[in-house]
Formats: structure tokens, C-alpha cells, sequence
């Protein structure tokens, strides 16, 4: 990277002759506050406390109560304003006006919180900021600290987005063009793309965002990404890294699912929505072991009524066994006679508990719209996948599933956009009955889930980059005068 004139971190003063404490690294991590990203920075914050290193999540006033992480990893929670402090994004309307309000009140207020620890035996070292959110860097610039980007995106769609925003791939593309070529990753066709890139026009703030995270990478002292070495070896390898030169942190979840290595880390800590765990987990406890469908689209995507009536036929017509979850306000969109006739068939919950129930043996496959998270989930507990994704990233998640993992098929819509009940059907058949493709599937989920295990374990690829952070960290609060890294 091209760094600037090196300069001394910030020390507390002290009185002639007086002694310097020994500090602790402390690092504020700063989420956008949302659930997909909260719940990865917040794994990291409790990885980092498990090595010795302060860490403090700083969050907005509408989602600070919502984080309550395991009393057994002490990682703190600061309020700062986006300016919305009532209501969040829902209050602001639009991505737009949310963004800038957002960088005008999070600027002043998380600088407030750097100083309010300035003269404390933990002065902040670092902030390691959602890479959304890149005017957090000015923030650790004003205070003379570390500043790191955090992509909570898949190290391939960070590397297309990336050549994206320096103009290597020029948007809109050509009409004739049938996809993109980048050195270091498979071919990826139109259908393959990030829809903000297939479709540019489509969400122009939401691009403008997406692009504004490589804006001042050049200065920034750390760029962390939330995937693996093994996973996404040809990326690292190839000329993306150029680009885009990340340090591969994850997959950031929940140490009781991977390495047990964090004690009584069982959850990622924070829910924006009630999950109803006990409902879900009793209702599997009597049901076979991989007889389940677990169905979960996330957040955000909000399906047509025509696709959940496509999605409701064909679990009607394979007969499978599904534990799906339909948040409330969608629910109206499920057709009556599905919700009458399934009662012993099936589970619909407004929410739940998502690593539980992948954990669960009776879980066999997991219909997901391959949002990033929840890929690295599906993948990180070797559970088998039908692919169907809906926007932005989640399309090239879903090609990787199908075609680079192979721990999973992805659905195929028809002219309309609209995936039809034998589309499902027949996806849910290929992972879930018996058969050579089923059995290819789960093999290859197997092998994934103990790559998963070994990045994060001790010695680890993933493991190695997280301690190589933590041992600047404490080095640098070890000495009373110290420069950014070269």
C-alpha cells in the first residue's frame, strides 16, 4: 500500500518520573448497523478479546441494546449517533440520506469515543471499521491511531467490485459482452455478476456505497476480509490481491461451532429480531437425522407471493420435511391452504435461531438466498445447500456453491425471474434424496466444514493473520512511542 509519512501514535502524558502502566491494545470495531454486519465485527471483536487485545464495539444508539455478547469473552458496547438514534435506517428512508447523516453525527461521536479513552490505561489503538463506512479512517487519522477496513463481502466479490471502482472493469457493460474476465478467479457470465454491476442503474446509491469502500484503501493500515485462505485460494493468489490487498480473518463464527477454542461462545451475541430457538429445536428433536429442509432467505429479501406460492407447492409435492422461516410481515404471502394442510409436514417461524438449527442433526439441506453470512455458515457446519439467490452479491455466492464448492445446486428462474415449483422440487430431490449427485454434495460439505475448522484453529491460516495483528497491537502498547506499520 502506499503509505504516508510515518508519525507517532498518541500516549497519555505523565508526570515527571512517573512510570508508564502497562496497557492493553485496544481496538474499537465499528459495524454498519445491520445484522449481516454486525454479527461478523462482532465475532472478531470476541476473537480478538480471547487473545488479550481491549475490544469495544461502537454501534448506533438503535442497535447498542440489541448486542449482548457472552459474559465469558468481555467485549464492551459504546453508543454512537447516526443521527436517526429513534428509529435507524427505517427513519431515514433512504440509503442516501442515512449514508450522509450517518458519516456527519458517526464522525463527531465515535472521535468523542476515541477521546474519551485518550487518558485511560487502555487509549485506543486501532479501529477496525465496516468498510461501508470509510470516514471512519479520518476518525483514526485525527487521533493518530491504527485504522483497518473490514469487508464483510467474499473475497471475490470484494475483487470485482474493487476493479470496478479503479475503472478496469467499465460499467455499463458492453451489451455483446456475456461477462468478466479477472485473473485469479473462475470466468464469471452476466448471470454470475453482482447485480449492481449487471444492473447499475438499478440501485445508484446503494453502487455508490459499495464503490466508496475502496476509496482510501491506499491509506488505511490493515484490509481484513471475512472468508479463507483454502476457500478462496485462487483470489488470494491471483491478480486481484493487487488490487485489493486483504488479510483473509474468517470465517467469523461462533467459536463453539468451529474450534471451541472461546468458551461459551455459542452465539454471535446480537439479534435485531427475537429468534425462537426452543420452538425450532423441539420441533426437530423427534424427526430423522438429514430429514429436514431448513428454508431462510435472511433480513432483507422480501420474495414475491407468487415465489412463495412456487416455493410452498413444491414442498408439497416432494413431501420433505421443512423447518422455514417467514418474518412477519411476509407472512400474509403464504397461500392458506399450504399453511392448513403442512401442519404436521412442516415449521413456519418468524425467526430463529440459524446456527442451531444448521448444527441440528436432523437438518439436511439449507434453501438460502446465499447471502454471505449465511453461506459461510452453511459451509463452515458442512451443511448441504439449494441456492437461490435474490440481489447483489448473492448470485456469485451461488455460482461458487454450485460450481466452485460443490456443496450445493442453484436454482434456475425462468424468463419471468420467477424460480417454479419443479425448479425447486427437483433441487431439493438432487441434495436431499439418495443418489450420486446427493452423495458428491454431502462429501464435499464434509470436507469444507473441516477446512473451516482448521483456518480458524490454532496455527491456522486464519488464525496466523489474527495473531500477526495482535502481536503489532501489543507491541505497540507496549512502548511508550511507536509509527504506523511500513
Amino acid at each position: 500500500m502506499n503509505r504516508k509519512q510515518p508519525f507517532p501514535l498518541k500516549k497519555a502524558e505523565r508526570k515527571m518520573g512517573e512510570v508508564a502502566p502497562q496497557r492493553k491494545a485496544h481496538v474499537v470495531l465499528l459495524p454498519y448497523p445491520s445484522q449481516g454486519h454486525i454479527n461478523p465485527l462482532l465475532q472478531f471483536a470476541k476473537r480478538l478479546s480471547s487473545k488479550g487485545v481491549k475490544a469495544t464495539m461502537a454501534t448506533t444508539h438503535y442497535t447498542v441494546g440489541s448486542i449482548t455478547a457472552s459474559p465469558a469473552v468481555a467485549v464492551a458496547v459504546e453508543p454512537i449517533s447516526d443521527g436517526f438514534d429513534a428509529g435507524g435506517f427505517v427513519q431515514a428512508r433512504d440509503e442516501r440520506t442515512f449514508l450522509q447523516s450517518f458519516e456527519t453525527h458517526g464522525t463527531r461521536t465515535l472521535s468523542e469515543l476515541v477521546a474519551r479513552h485518550e487518558r485511560t490505561d487502555s487509549p485506543v489503538t486501532c479501529i477496525v471499521y465496516d468498510s461501508f463506512l470509510p470516514w471512519a479512517l479520518d476518525v483514526a487519522r485525527g487521533h493518530r491511531i491504527y485504522g483497518a477496513a473490514f469487508f464483510t463481502n467474499s473475497a471475490t466479490v470484494c475483487g470485482v467490485f474493487c476493479r470496478v471502482s479503479r475503472g478496469v472493469i467499465k460499467l455499463p457493460l458492453a451489451s455483446e459482452e456475456d461477462g468478466v474476465a479477472v485473473p485469479g478467479l473462475p470466468k464469471l457470465g452476466r448471470v454470475d455478476l453482482p447485480t449492481f454491476v449487471r444492473f447499475p442503474e438499478s440501485n445508484p446509491a446503494y453502487l455508490a456505497m459499495v464503490l466508496c469502500q475502496y476509496s482510501n484503501l491506499d491509506e488505511v493500515d490493515w484490509v481484513f476480509c471475512n472468508t479463507f485462505q483454502q476457500l478462496e485460494s485462487k483470489v488470494e493468489a491471483g491478480s486481484v490481491k493487487g488490487h485489493w490487498p486483504a488479510r483473509l480473518i474468517g470465517p467469523m463464527v461462533p467459536s463453539s461451532y468451529l474450534d471451541g477454542r472461546i468458551a461459551g461462545d455459542k452465539g454471535y451475541g446480537a439479534s435485531l429480531w427475537k429468534p425462537l430457538s426452543d420452538e425450532c429445536l423441539k420441533w426437530l428433536e423427534n424427526k430423522e437425522p438429514r430429514s429436514v429442509a431448513y428454508i431462510s432467505f435472511g433480513s432483507m429479501v422480501n420474495l414475491t407471493e407468487e415465489q412463495m406460492g412456487e416455493i410452498a407447492a413444491a414442498l408439497e409435492e416432494t413431501g420433505i420435511q421443512f423447518l422455514w422461516v417467514v418474518r412477519a410481515s411476509e407472512h400474509s404471502k403464504l397461500p392458506a391452504r399450504f399453511r392448513e394442510l403442512n401442519a404436521s409436514k412442516g415449521l413456519i417461524v418468524p425467526w430463529c435461531n440459524q446456527l442451531e438449527l444448521l448444527a441440528h442433526k436432523a437438518t439436511g439441506c439449507f434453501v438460502t438466498h446465499c447471502g454471505w453470512n449465511s453461506t459461510l455458515e452453511g459451509l463452515s457446519l458442512g451443511v448441504p445447500m439449494v441456492a437461490m439467490p435474490q440481489w447483489s452479491d448473492q448470485v456469485t455466492n451461488a455460482k461458487y456453491v454450485e460450481e466452485i464448492w460443490k456443496i450445493g445446486v442453484r436454482v434456475k428462474e425462468d424468463e419471468t425471474g420467477v424460480v417454479r415449483r419443479e425448479e425447486v422440487a427437483r433441487c431439493l430431490k438432487e441434495v436431499m434424496m439418495e443418489g450420486s449427485r446427493s452423495l458428491e454434495i454431502k462429501v464435499a460439505a464434509r470436507k469444507w466444514k473441516q477446512m473451516a475448522v482448521e483456518a480458524v484453529s490454532e496455527g491456522g491460516e486464519s488464525d496466523r493473520e489474527i495473531n500477526n495483528f495482535v502481536r503489532k497491537l501489543l507491541s505497540c502498547s507496549d512502548h511508550s512511542n511507536h509509527t504506523r506499520i511500513q
